[in-house]
């Protein structure tokens, strides 16, 4: 089964999602203060309380969520070896975008090559799923 374009950009949309909150919530949760209780369920009740009521961690856990739950309604209808590729390699590509724009270190020209590499064989699956949906034979 072939992915239409929607389901590609759907998936492109779940990476964006799930890659551009990780940064986003790694360096919220690096900012709370840590919880100390007696019992591990209040130690739990107050963590969820303190990551719950905290919006620069909500918000992109929130986003983070909707990403999977596009993911989840995608998978219905889109071919897995499609579905996976795209999600999570273009994830990894999303991350190091967010954590660049955030002034994280991504490493270097070995990190730019692997992202192009990356976006490169994404481009060569999406292009054979896409041209066999619209009836046209692949070039693959």
């Amino acid at each position: 089964m072939a992915a239409t374009l929607g389901q590609v950009l759907a998936l492109v949309l779940v990476a964006a999602l799930w890659g551009g909150t990780q940064p986003l919530l790694k360096r919220a949760s690096s900012r709370l203060q840590q919880v100390h209780e007696r019992t591990w369920a209040r130690q739990l009740l107050q963590e969820m309380k303190t990551l719950f009521l905290n919006p620069e961690y909500l918000m992109p856990f929130s986003l983070n969520q909707c990403g999977s739950l596009l993911y989840y309604l995608t998978l219905a209808s889109t071919d897995l070896t499609l579905a996976v590729p795209i999600s999570n390699s273009l994830a990894i590509i999303f991350t190091l975008i967010v954590g660049k724009v955030l002034g994280e270190d991504i490493g270097g020209k070995r990190a730019f090559a692997g992202m192009v590499l990356t976006v490169a064989g994404i481009t060569l699956c999406i292009t054979s799923s896409v041209t066999k949906t619209q009836g046209q034979p692949s070039a693959l």
